[in-house]
C-alpha cells in the first residue's frame, strides 16, 4: 500500500473516532445547558398539600421537549427536567412529548426568520442527521415507541380514546405506570406537504401547532416577522388535522393565525404551553379573547412554567396565571402545559410538581379545582377529542 494512501485510512479513521467522541461527549453537555433546573430535587411542601398531590388519580402535563435531546428516557438521569422514573415518581399519568424540528440561529421572543436552523447542528452531534423535517419528526415519534417496549409495561404511548381508557383502568390497579402523549411543534414539520400530515398520525402524532418560533407555509408566528394569518395551505392542514382528529395547538401562533384557526374549525383548540397576558403581557401569551375562545371551543388552555411565560421562576407565578385564567373562563379549561425539557429554565424538575398545588392551595383553590387542573381536565378531554 502507498503512504498516501495509508495516511488517507489513518485520517478516516481519526475523524470517525473523534465524531463518535463528540456524539457520546457533546449531546449531554448541551442538554445540561440547556434545560436547567433553579431548584435541585427533593423538593419539601407542606404535609396536606403533599397528601393531596399524592392522591389525585390522573396528573397530565402538555407540553415537554425532552425527545429533542437524545435523552435515555427510561435512566433516572442527574439532568433535564423529564424522564420516565421521574415520571412515576411524581405520579404523571399522561405526559405529552412534543416534537421540535427547527428553531432559529439566535432565537428570541420578538422576531425571527426561518433562515437558519439551530436543529441540524444539534442532530449532528446527536449522530442522527436528517435534513428532512418530517423524519427528524418520526425519528422522535419512534424513539418515544421505542421506549414504551422496552420499559417492561412501565411505560406506553396513547394514540386513541380507547387506550387511554384502557391505561386509566389499568393505573387504577397500578399507580407505578405513566404513558405519554405525542405532538409536533410546528407543522413545518409536514415538509411543505399535506400528505405528511397522515404520515405523522400514522406515527402516532395526535396533536400539532401551526407554527413555533419562526412564519412557514401555514402562517405567522407570534415571533416571526409578517405577523399575518393562516396562508391557504395552513388552512387546508388545519382541515385535515381536524378530518384525523388531530388536536390543533395554537401555542407560538400570532394573533392574527389564531383568529384564522378559529374562523376555519368550530372544533376544541388547545394551547399546550402558555401564559396569559393578564398575568405577563408577553408577545407569546394569550389575550382575555383568545382566553375566552379557547373556553368556548371546548378546548383548554395549558399554563407553562418558565419566566417568558408567566414573569417569574416559581410556583407561585405559574399558580397566579392559573387562577387568573379560571376566574375568567372557569377551572374546567386550565391545565398544566410545562414546557419541561424546552431550553428553558424551570423552577423544578417534573418530581416538584407538588410546588404547584401547594402555591394552588395558598391562593384559594379548592381540592375539586386542583385535581381538574392537575389533571382531569386533560384527560377528559383526551378521552372526548382522540380518535
Amino acid at each position: 500500500m502507498k503512504k498516501g494512501s495509508k495516511i488517507l485510512i489513518y485520517l478516516v479513521v481519526f475523524l470517525v473516532f473523534i465524531y463518535f467522541l463528540v456524539i457520546s461527549i457533546v449531546p449531554k453537555i448541551v442538554d445540561k445547558q440547556h434545560n436547567q433546573i433553579r431548584t435541585k430535587p427533593p423538593y419539601v411542601v407542606s404535609a396536606e398539600s403533599q397528601e393531596l398531590y399524592d392522591n389525585l388519580s390522573f396528573i397530565a402535563d402538555m407540553h415537554c421537549d425532552a425527545l429533542l435531546w437524545k435523552r435515555d428516557l427510561l435512566n433516572d438521569n442527574d439532568f433535564g427536567q423529564v424522564d420516565i422514573p421521574k415520571m412515576i415518581k411524581a405520579n404523571i399519568g399522561l405526559q405529552a412529548f412534543t416534537i421540535v424540528t427547527k428553531s432559529p440561529k439566535d432565537q428570541n421572543f420578538d422576531k425571527n426568520t426561518g433562515d437558519t436552523d439551530n436543529i441540524s447542528s444539534l442532530f449532528l452531534a446527536q449522530g442522527r442527521p436528517t435534513s428532512s423535517l418530517t423524519k427528524r419528526a418520526i425519528l422522535q415519534c419512534k424513539e418515544l415507541h421505542g421506549f414504551a417496549e422496552r420499559s417492561e409495561g412501565k411505560f406506553r404511548v396513547v394514540i386513541s380514546s380507547e387506550e387511554l381508557s384502557n391505561f386509566i383502568s389499568d393505573r387504577k390497579k397500578d399507580k407505578r405506570i405513566s404513558a405519554g402523549i405525542l405532538g409536533v411543534e410546528g407543522a413545518h414539520a409536514l415538509d411543505g406537504k399535506i400528505e405528511n400530515v397522515q404520515v405523522l398520525y400514522d406515527n402516532g402524532v395526535r396533536m400539532m401547532s401551526a407554527v413555533h418560533f419562526f412564519d412557514n407555509k401555514l402562517g405567522s408566528s407570534a415571533h416571526g416577522v409578517k405577523k399575518e394569518g393562516l396562508t391557504e395551505f395552513g388552512k387546508s392542514v388545519i382541515l385535515k388535522m381536524v378530518s384525523l382528529d388531530m388536536i390543533v395547538d395554537i401555542a407560538h401562533c400570532a394573533p392574527k393565525t389564531i383568529d384564522d384557526i378559529f374562523e376555519v374549525t368550530n372544533g376544541p383548540i388547545i394551547s399546550s404551553h402558555t401564559g396569559v397576558r393578564g398575568t405577563c403581557d408577553s408577545v407569546r401569551n394569550l389575550s382575555d379573547r383568545h382566553l375566552r375562545a379557547i373556553a368556548n371551543s371546548g378546548g383548554i388552555i395549558c399554563i407553562a412554567m418558565f419566566e417568558e411565560a408567566v414573569c417569574g421562576i416559581d410556583a407561585a407565578a405559574t399558580a397566579r396565571a392559573m387562577k387568573y385564567t379560571s376566574d375568567l373562563v372557569g377551572v374546567d379549561f386550565v391545565s398544566l402545559g410545562s414546557d419541561f425539557d424546552g431550553s428553558v429554565m424551570t423552577p423544578f424538575d417534573i418530581t416538584g410538581l407538588p410546588l404547584i398545588v401547594e402555591e394552588m392551595k395558598k391562593i384559594g383553590f379548592n381540592e375539586e379545582e386542583i385535581k381538574k387542573i392537575m389533571g382531569e381536565n386533560v384527560k377528559n378531554f383526551l378521552l372526548k377529542n382522540l380518535p
